[in-house]
């Protein structure tokens, strides 16, 4: 006999989770108490505030593949770790939110701290349950889970009654997980794909998404480099495909560069593949008209559910991401007059990375160039949301190894807590956050929980005292009428990583980065660096007064 919570913790040990990011709560004291049991089989990593932990469980997901999971109190804890789900469900990461519920003999009264969790995150999540009897913990479980990484992966919510958590049964916990094969490309159908390809004018090939394994991307790359097609990332899932391919040509994502967006309108058949058509690869739905684009679409997927929910394709494939790029490298090449077309869009691609010098104490342009050299191929750089994300974003060339995390939903707050996650995860490899000083102090309080979990990323804070994307709206839309975006009081950064354990450093000129990187790299506890940026260099190639300027002349803000 056990209880709900044995049951529960030993069936996550059977299906392989290995870590579990949360906050304690009174609501699921049977779980935590299970936990005692298996430190250094499943640890329990103590976070200190419910959307970190979140933050920590969706890029886990997205970083291994697996379910990140997550484990909150009712009530209160779950509203904080939404917006780990909302950003997992954009990112398409597999993860599992486990949230106490009131008693079962309770619910319907608007207990203390009492939701209806399937209300709540039934439009966020892949699905929402509660388990009310004991014996159906490891049916639903299992469901949750092979929920969470097959077809479109995405989060899940499984709340749990505390009752229910205490009630003994004789269910014996999950073991291994259920082996999915992913769906196979019909064979026909890549015939056809081949003949679209070919009779091209302007091919183009568009790829994204999570579940890619291993060498996934490296048949599409092989296949891409010998038709000499332009291949595409969208939005923030670069680190995907080798960028030091010369058919790579960038990605669509915000701030789009103007060459992106010629290749996507210019293009007469795409091949999106795992690609789900979000509002800023399509620059707001705008480069491929709804529901029928003016380009023959190719769209494979996954999911069934994604092709044709906006865009109907001429061509729908159901096959999931690796299946079909190992179908696609058995196709013979195709040839085209397009070579000059596709030359076009890598040189633009790689003309990006000249940047004038930034009006700023600190140039970042510099500072990415040292750091492109000095990082290992397999880094992992994480970002949360704002202006200081282009330069993870726009000026690293990721190569077979390297990682990007960061979250389609723009969430601040998501850099620090992915970096965590990323340490806790493969803990020998260099993990570098990029972190404005809005972004960092969402979450900065997780400093604790990495100096705690022995995790030690290198934080660089692009500290510029204001709200940077906002500001950039303002000053294009409202330019004399700035309001709520400057930060006239932040914290003394440094002083604050050394309270948490952490080596810090505040770095105020260019010239002085690189022996900081250096000290930061060295340190054992994980380093924060305090990079003083000036407010002109709002955007790497318009500085603040010559946007306010432009938008003066346009006529605005009077």
């Amino acid at each position: 006999m056990r209880n709900g919570g044995q049951v529960l913790v030993e069936s996550l040990v059977g299906l392989g989770a290995r870590k579990a990011f949360g906050v304690p709560g009174e609501s699921y004291l049977a779980v935590l108490d299970a936990l005692h049991d298996t430190q250094g089989t499943l640890d329990f990593v103590l976070c200190r505030q419910e959307g970190g932990a979140s933050f920590m469980a969706a890029a886990y997901g997205k970083l291994t593949g697996e379910p990140g999971i997550c484990m909150v109190t009712r009530g209160p804890g779950a509203t904080n770790a939404s917006i780990g789900v909302h950003t997992a469900m954009q990112d398409s990461a597999p993860m599992i939110l486990f949230v106490g519920q009131v008693g079962t003999d309770m619910k319907g009264r608007e207990a203390f701290q009492e939701l209806d969790y399937k209300a709540v995150f039934g439009s966020m999540a892949k699905w929402a349950v509660e388990i009310d009897r004991v014996e159906r913990i490891p049916e639903i479980l299992s469901r949750a889970w092979t929920m969470a990484v097959s077809g479109r992966p995405g989060p899940v919510v499984v709340a749990l009654p505390e009752d229910m958590l205490t009630s003994m049964t004789e269910a014996a916990p999950l073991g291994a997980p259920v082996r999915i094969t992913e769906p196979q490309p019909d064979p026909a159908a890549m015939g056809e794909l081949r003949e679209m390809l070919a009779g091209a004018k302007r091919p183009l090939i568009l790829y994204g998404g999570c579940n890619w394994r291993g060498d996934g991307t490296s048949h599409i790359k092989s296949f891409a480099e010998a038709s000499d097609i332009p291949v595409l990332s969208v939005f923030r899932y670069q680190d995907r495909f080798d960028n030091n391919s010369p058919v790579f040509c960038g990605d669509a994502g915000v701030g789009m560069a103007p060459h992106v967006k010629r290749l996507m309108r210019e293009a007469d058949v795409i091949l999106a593949i795992n690609a789900r058509f979000g509002e800023n690869t399509t620059d707001g739905y705008t480069l491929l008209d709804v529901p029928q684009p003016a380009q023959r679409l190719i769209h494979v997927h996954g999911s069934d559910l994604e092709i044709g929910k906006i865009y109907r394709p001429e061509l729908g494939i159901h096959a999931g991401p690796n299946a079909f790029a190992a179908a696609l490298g058995t196709l013979e090449p195709v040839k085209g007059a397009w070579a000059d077309w596709r030359a076009e869009g890598r040189a633009a691609y790689e003309a990006g990375f000249d940047l004038p010098d930034q009006p700023s104490p600190v140039d970042m342009g510099k500072v990415c160039a040292y750091l492109r050299e000095e990082l290992p191929e397999d880094m992992i750089l994480t970002n949360g949301a704002g202006n200081f994300a282009v330069w993870p974003g726009r000026f690293f060339r990721f190569g077979p190894n390297a990682t990007l995390l960061a979250p389609q939903s723009g969430a601040m707050g998501y850099g620090v807590p992915a970096a965590i996650a990323a340490k806790v995860a493969q803990p020998e490899k260099t993990v570098v956050c990029f972190a404005g000083d809005g972004d960092f102090q969402m979450t900065s309080q997780e400093l604790a929980t990495a100096a705690q979990a022995g995790a030690q990323p290198i934080i660089l804070i692009l500290n510029n005292g204001i709200y940077g994307t906002i500001r950039a709206h303002q000053e294009r839309n409202y330019p004399t009428r700035v309001s709520g975006t400057s930060m006239a009081v932040n914290p003394d950064f440094a002083a604050l990583a050394k309270a948490y354990g952490f080596h810090g450093e505040r770095v105020e000129r260019t010239e002085d980065f690189a022996a900081a990187f250096e000290r930061a790299r060295a340190s054992e506890t994980g380093a924060v660096l305090d990079l003083v940026i000036s407010p002109e260099a709002l955007t790497p190639r318009q500085s603040l007064s010559a946007m306010r300027a432009a938008a003066l002349e346009a006529g605005k803000g009077r």
